[in-house]
């Protein structure tokens, strides 16, 4: 992430994204409105919307350290409910008409849909989301970018996605359906999207940042792995299995830790980057043994806010963090990708500014 000081002027390509999809979610909760009645999409749409402030705290919490600029991640929610949903569902009928006319009964063609066309268009919709964030690839410094990214890009696809199928189940048994189809994907298996997605989001930030010649072979095999757990899930609920269902489930909350596993040392990892590289500003005066120990542990970082926030120095002490947070960050990123000494002096003078403009609160 780039800090404020730094932040190139939004993209217009990123502006049409995020106008473009927003209007295809509408559009698609409109056709829902009108064709499942006022009264069932609206408990459809509070049943969806019902989760998503809790998992969208989820997600954002893996990004407390240093926060992705709002604009990329309200673009990525919206590429996942509009254009992501609008075209996998046209992708995934087309796909099972061509089955149909080469003489498929209804039913292998339904599994078909499920199974494989939706997990192989869908992830391949939702994770494009993120190479379309390839031209900010500035934004993504780490592996937790690329799941956060990709979270949000599976929480607006779920988000929409789901208004229609407990429309389906309201239609079908009224009120009791929709609840309970809403207790499996709302409660149960709110993530799945998010997590399947996030196996792109690792592929991608992982190519980013690394510079292994075999790097970009990550988002291949990422892009397998979000089809292979979307699919196992999709292929355990068409067979009515409790005992496959649960297999599947465990998978899944088996990728689940492993991201927050990949967040946290990662984040850790960061943190203690910052007792290497900070101590070489001592003689600038604005970092001291003192900062660098504050900065270098996620309690003390916590501590050193409250304690501020007591003061009345609160927004200077968050400041100060942050640039300090972005200057390591722009040392890392050095050294990961190699970077032009001349951008490296301008960027780094400019977070040694903010620092100082913090400091003198």
């Amino acid at each position: 992430m780039t800090a404020p000081l730094l932040a190139q002027r939004p993209s217009k390509a990123l502006l049409i994204g995020l106008v473009v999809s927003g209007i295809l979610a509408l559009l698609v909760l409109g056709i829902m409105l009108l064709s499942g009645g006022p009264l069932g999409f609206g408990l459809s749409a509070l049943l969806a919307v019902a989760p998503l402030p809790v998992l969208l705290a989820a997600v954002l919490s893996l990004d407390r350290l240093e926060p992705e600029p709002k604009l990329h991640l309200a673009f990525a929610f919206a590429w996942g409910a509009g254009v992501a949903v609008v075209v996998a569902v046209g992708f995934t009928l087309l796909g099972q008409e061509l089955f149909v006319r080469a003489g498929y009964g209804a039913a292998v063609v339904e599994n078909v849909g499920t199974v494989l066309l939706a997990p192989v268009v869908e992830e391949a919709l939702k994770g494009s989301a993120l190479l379309l964030l390839l031209r900010r690839r500035h934004e993504i410094d780490g592996l937790t970018d690329g799941i956060v990214y990709a979270s949000m890009a599976g929480l607006g696809f779920a988000a929409v996605e789901n208004v229609g199928y407990y429309l389906l189940a309201f239609g079908e048994d009224g009120v009791s359906g929709a609840i309970q189809l809403f207790v499996l994907r709302g409660l149960i298996d709110p993530l799945g999207h998010p997590v399947y997605t996030s196996m792109i989001g690792l592929g991608v930030a992982y190519a980013l940042t690394r510079r292994s010649p075999a790097r970009l072979a990550a988002i291949p095999l990422g892009y397998l792995g979000a089809v292979f757990l979307h699919a196992l899930w999709n292929g355990s609920a068409t067979t009515g299995s409790l005992a496959w269902l649960g297999m599947a489930y465990l998978v899944i909350m088996a990728a689940l830790v492993l991201l927050i596993v990949v967040t946290v040392v990662e984040r850790r990892q960061f943190v203690g980057k910052m007792s290497v590289y900070l101590p070489g500003y001592q003689q600038t005066g604005l970092v001291t043994d003192q900062d660098v120990r504050m900065l270098s542990t996620l309690s003390a970082r916590k501590a050193a806010r409250k304690w501020a926030r007591g003061v009345g120095l609160g927004r200077a002490m968050s400041d100060y963090q942050q640039a300090a947070t972005e200057l390591t960050m722009l040392h890392l990123r050095a050294e990961r990708q190699g970077m032009d000494p001349a951008r490296f002096a301008v960027e780094r003078d400019a977070y040694l500014g903010a620092m100082a403009q913090a400091r003198r609160w």
